[in-house]
């Protein structure tokens, strides 16, 4: 009968930073990834996620010189490669407006340099919200982000409105902050690790030259693990199911629940005061259990550890430690 007798228990000591990485858009906008497989939670080194897009000011107005097609800009903050960018205020940004058609629409951006800049669009016969349609609104150079649009019905030279300047965010407004996002420490699908990323809550615009989304950007940590001598009893975090029943006429309805479990592992210490993992009780870590320590199989988990330690007169001096998980230790199996 298998037994863990050559098991081996590892947990995260140390960690290694990456600086603002940008994640690679997996093909459907929404889930973004980088090239490692785990991203630290310990406090200090939890990652950073930083998209491209404007974080504060910003606001485009009609020129106050009242200047035909030209607009204003207010002071701004933003994000650029994960870098966050002042931009003072700037005024009179013309626009270019078309020569033979009437409709046309006009993009105010940042540039990668922090620079405000206006980018035209290709004049059409009516609007379209297709990018680089006529009518349409124009791509957006990679590394830019864009803040407002200036639709124009006519290509007379004119003053630019207020009704013309618009300011959707995320339609007319690439934002840093949205959509919202959800950090993956950690992907397996079927057994098999794959690599720490977010998932948007909605795709991304294809809004960027080439038909891309803006950029994304994180810092983050990858974990170091080492071993842990001495353990014994790895108890995996996992899910248990419970079923509660109502009795109704003729019968009963039954209603089931799932909750998550702590998992834990006992070691035998040193003097049960100086041990290193001692050190980092309260820090939410990686651990990874193989069952033999020569074959790929293992369980791998991240949550808040836990100390109890035992002090026995007349036996080797342990500690009990739990793990506090968000979500059940996984399963790798190749």
């Amino acid at each position: 009968m298998p037994t863990a007798e050559n098991a081996l228990l590892k947990y995260e000591a140390g960690q290694t930073l990456v600086s603002m990485f940008a994640l690679l858009d997996s093909g459907d906008q929404t889930i973004f990834n980088s090239e490692d497989t785990l991203w630290s939670n310990r406090s200090g080194y939890a990652p950073d996620v930083k998209p491209d897009g404007l974080a504060t000011g910003g606001a485009v107005i009609p020129a106050e010189s009242a200047t035909n097609d030209m607009v204003d800009v207010a002071a701004l903050t933003c994000y650029l490669a994960g870098v966050k960018t002042g931009v003072a205020a700037d005024t009179d940004k013309a626009i270019t407006r078309g020569t033979t058609e009437n409709f046309t629409k006009h993009s105010v951006t940042i540039t990668s340099a922090g620079a405000v800049a206006i980018v035209d669009g290709t004049e059409g016969t009516e609007f379209s919200d297709t990018r680089d349609a006529a009518g349409g609104p124009p791509y957006i150079p990679v590394g830019s982000i864009e803040i407002a649009q200036i639709h124009c019905t006519t290509k007379t030279a004119a003053k630019i409105t207020a009704d013309m300047i618009k300011s959707v965010i995320g339609t007319h407004v690439e934002r840093y902050d949205y959509p919202t996002w959800t950090v993956r420490r950690i992907r397996v699908a079927s057994g098999i690790l794959g690599v720490a990323g977010i998932d948007f809550d909605s795709a991304l615009p294809k809004s960027h030259t080439g038909d891309i989304p803006k950029g994304v950007y994180a810092e983050y940590s990858t974990p170091e693990l080492v071993e842990l001598p001495r353990a014994v009893d790895f108890v995996r975090p996992a899910n248990s199911y419970s079923v509660s029943s109502t009795q109704v006429y003729g019968g009963t309805v039954g209603a089931a629940s799932k909750s998550l479990g702590q998992g834990s592992f006992t070691a035998h210490l040193g003097d049960g005061v100086s041990d290193n993992i001692l050190r980092l009780e309260g820090e939410s870590l990686w651990f990874q259990f193989q069952p033999d320590r020569l074959l790929t199989p293992h369980i791998i988990c991240q949550g808040i550890l836990g100390v109890v330690e035992t002090f026995p007169a007349d036996n080797s001096i342990s500690a009990a430690f739990t793990i506090s998980a968000e979500e059940a230790g996984e399963r790798i199996t190749s």
